[in-house]
Parts: structure tokens; C-alpha cells; sequence
């Protein structure tokens, strides 16, 4: 028996800021009950707060607060239909100075953690009939760009995840997809526009379009808004159909 759409529920990682908290935000207005996952700060619980959405703090590096974060969920929402995998920082560096701690963190929590997550989550999303994990990777999961070792591994690693679960999972109705943004208007991005802008002795402007965009057809960054829209339709049921699909939101950027 499968559920109406009033009734299912998402946890979203990551979910207090940026891509994260639009996508919860968007799939709290599609009717879904919403669990946002972060590290638990008072920030973060004050914006679930401010949003009426379900607070879970987390360490995603540790695999002990995975589990917890999936049961936590499910024991307030209810259940569990929709997983975004969505958590991630960046760092820049030369890999031979790139720090080990650094290297480790980044692929626990944008890599180990997606699948922790699916796994302890797998037996809730497949009850339902129209469970969804919806796993958001980058353009750094197709292509390379020096300095973010880290980043595009663990990127490409999410892609191969995404594939490999949707073929285990289609006979019980979840699906898994990965959504491929590609430059979006986040404090993280504005902030890697700024830092360029001084070392290049450019403007902001200047950056964006000749630094940031340089490779894409549309001269445009992305909203955060963007990637929720998709990720709205990914996880509706009208996306039944879609499964180890690997969606570019890029403004052209892989296309070459």
C-alpha cells in the first residue's frame, strides 16, 4: 500500500542553509514532512525552528551518528520516503599539501555518509512503494578542476553510488538519482568569488563572468532554488520512472 503525498517524509543533510534548507523548504511546501540533518549548533536549530522544520544534529563523519540521525528521523516524522543526500564542504588545495585529516573528513561525509545513510535508511524507503534518495553531486562529478582533489573524488564516487544503488533498489519502487548543479549563488560560492576577486585584483562581477562562468553557455550562477525545483520533481511520484539517472543542472558547463 502506498502512501498519499501528505503523508511522506524527507530528511534532507545539510539542511540548514544554501541548497539544503531550499530544497527542505520546497519540499515542505510540496506537502512532505521534513527532517533537516547538520551539526548541531544553535544556528542551525534556530532556522529549523524559524521554518517549522524537524531539527537532527549530526556529525556525519562518524558513522554511529548516521545511524542515529536515520532512527531519530523516523521516530519523529514517523517514516522515512525521501533521502537527500546533500552535506558537503569544500577545500582547495594542491594535492601535495592537501592535509590528510582534511582528505578523510571530506570523503566521510560527501561519500561514507550517503551510503551509511541509504543503508539504515533502505528498509523504510522501500516500504512505501515510492521511496526516493536523491543525491546531490556537482559538475565536479563528471569533470576535474585542480586544487579540489578531495571534493571531485568523492563527487565521482557519489555518481558510481547512485548508479549501483538504483540497480538493487528497482524492484521495490525506490528510486535513486544524483542531481549535477553546476556554480550556485551560496554564502560558500560568494565567498570563493570575493577571495578571488582580491587575488586577482578583479571585481566581483568580473569574477563571476570571467572566472566562474567562463565554461558555461549560460552566463548565469545558479539559485539555490534551481536545484530544489528539480529536486521537487525527483522526488515526487510522478518521477517513478527515473531511476540511476544523472541529472546536469550546469548551465552547459559539461557540455563540451
Amino acid at each position: 500500500m502506498t502512501t498519499s503525498v501528505e503523508q511522506r517524509a524527507a530528511l534532507v543533510t545539510g539542511g540548514t542553509g544554501g541548497i539544503g534548507l531550499a530544497i527542505a523548504r520546497r519540499l515542505q511546501g510540496d506537502g512532505l514532512r521534513v527532517a533537516v540533518l547538520d551539526l548541531d549548533r544553535p544556528v542551525g536549530r534556530e532556522i529549523a525552528t524559524e521554518h517549522d522544520l524537524t531539527f537532527i544534529g549530526a556529525d556525519l563523519a562518524k558513522r554511529e551518528d548516521c545511524r542515529r540521525a536515520v532512527d531519530e528521523t523516523v521516530a519523529v516524522l514517523g517514516g522515512l520516503d525521501v533521502l537527500v543526500n546533500n552535506a558537503g564542504f569544500q577545500h582547495i588545495a594542491p594535492l601535495a599539501d592537501f592535509p590528510e585529516d582534511t582528505w578523510d573528513t571530506m570523503l566521510r561525509v560527501m561519500l561514507t555518509a550517503p551510503f551509511l545513510l541509504s543503508k539504515y535508511a533502505w528498509p523504510h524507503l522501500t516500504r512505501s512503494g515510492q521511496g526516493r534518495i536523491i543525491n546531490i553531486s556537482s559538475i565536479h562529478g563528471h569533470v576535474a578542476s585542480p586544487f579540489k582533489s578531495g571534493y571531485v573524488s568523492a563527487k565521482h564516487g557519489l555518481i558510481g553510488l547512485t548508479r549501483a544503488s538504483a540497480l538493487e533498489a528497482g524492484e521495490q519502487g525506490l528510486t535513486v538519482n544524483a542531481i549535477c548543479p553546476g556554480y550556485v549563488r551560496t554564502p560558500l560560492v560568494t565567498g570563493q568569488m570575493a577571495d578571488q576577486a582580491r587575488t586577482r585584483g578583479l571585481s566581483i562581477e568580473e569574477v563571476e563572468q570571467k572566472v566562474m562562468l567562463e565554461g558555461a553557455a549560460i552566463k548565469r550562477l545558479l539559485d539555490p532554488g534551481d536545484i530544489a525545483a528539480l529536486t521537487s520533481y525527483v522526488a515526487s511520484p510522478a518521477a517513478w520512472g527515473m531511476t540511476g539517472a544523472v541529472l546536469d543542472l550546469d548551465l552547459g558547463w559539461t557540455a563540451r
